[in-house]
């Protein structure tokens, strides 16, 4: 297949999200292990050394100051978002984690008023309703099967505030794979990920068991592999083409879920994701009409 074939972005970013949905089955496990904060912090440092040499002997060039600026500004986003979605993976299955998860594009669209002045329309607003309604229905079931404890709350709230990091997360990763080629940004946003949870090291920091480590090492390579692949993928094809492919992400939590941890799927997960996905479907598809014209 031809380098510039236009189905190969496509195909980077489906490998790039099912690489991501592993490297969190693997994080999660981590997470039980060592805790949030030492698996995330480990990770981080274990993708930086890996990209170190591929960074040298492409050039080890540093960034633009443009670049570097969003470098800086998805990296802290990363940083407020990794603890918070994996301290909620921790506490529920990671596919109604993914699920909830995927209000982010709809919470995007209220950032992208306030941030880039675009009128919120009427369409935005009925697909904010029903991605309310899928989260509601995910909660609803378990509270309804007496599953819905403190600590189902508070995974479920974090998983929710998560989301609104990763939804500013979606408004930069786009103007950063404008800015800067995948080996940068798989770079720079290790490294910088890792010196910010670096700083609370002393306090917080716990040197994780052979199991643990296992794990984290997976993840750090995959990390890195599911960046390199979507940076690729999203600097060569629009965001609003691209960012619908998200949605397989649920599929790929729910198979790793029940590989690794043996958690099974319930129609009211399933229901609440295809009232989001719609939801989300339904704002894409008025901003790509809209767009096109």
């Amino acid at each position: 297949m031809p380098r510039d074939h236009p189905l190969l972005p496509f195909l980077a970013v489906v490998a790039g999200i099912a690489t991501f949905s592993l490297m969190d089955a693997a994080m999660k496990s981590a997470s039980m292990l060592a805790g949030v904060y030492s698996a995330l912090l480990f990770r981080n440092i274990v993708a930086s050394a890996l990209m170190v040499p591929v960074w040298l002997t492409t050039g080890g060039k540093p960034p633009g100051k443009g670049a570097l600026k969003v470098h800086v500004q998805r990296s802290v986003v990363v940083a407020c978002m990794a603890p918070l979605f994996f301290w909620g993976l921790v506490r529920i299955p990671m596919a109604e984690a993914i699920a909830i998860s995927f209000v982010a594009p709809l919470i995007a669209l209220y950032f992208a008023a306030v941030m880039l002045g675009e009128t919120i329309r009427p369409n935005a607003i009925i697909a904010s309703l029903l991605g309310i309604a899928g989260v509601l229905t995910i909660g609803a079931a378990r509270f309804g099967s007496g599953e819905f404890s403190r600590e189902t709350a508070l995974g479920t709230a974090a998983i929710l505030a998560s989301a609104v990091f990763y939804a500013l997360n979606l408004v930069l990763q786009r103007k950063q794979a404008l800015l800067a080629g995948p080996i940068e940004i798989a770079f720079f946003q290790n490294l910088i990920v890792a010196s910010l949870f670096l700083a609370a090291a002393p306090w917080l920091a716990v040197w994780p068991e052979p199991r643990a480590l296992r794990d984290i090492a997976l993840g750090g390579a995959l990390a890195v592999v599911a960046l390199l692949l979507l940076s690729w993928g999203y600097a060569r094809a629009e965001a609003q083409v691209l960012v619908p492919i998200e949605y397989t992400g649920f599929l790929w939590a729910a198979l790793f879920g029940w590989m690794w941890f043996g958690e099974q799927l319930d129609a009211a997960t399933v229901a609440g994701a295809a009232l989001i996905v719609v939801g989300c479907w339904t704002a894409a598809r008025k901003r790509t009409e809209q767009t096109a014209l």
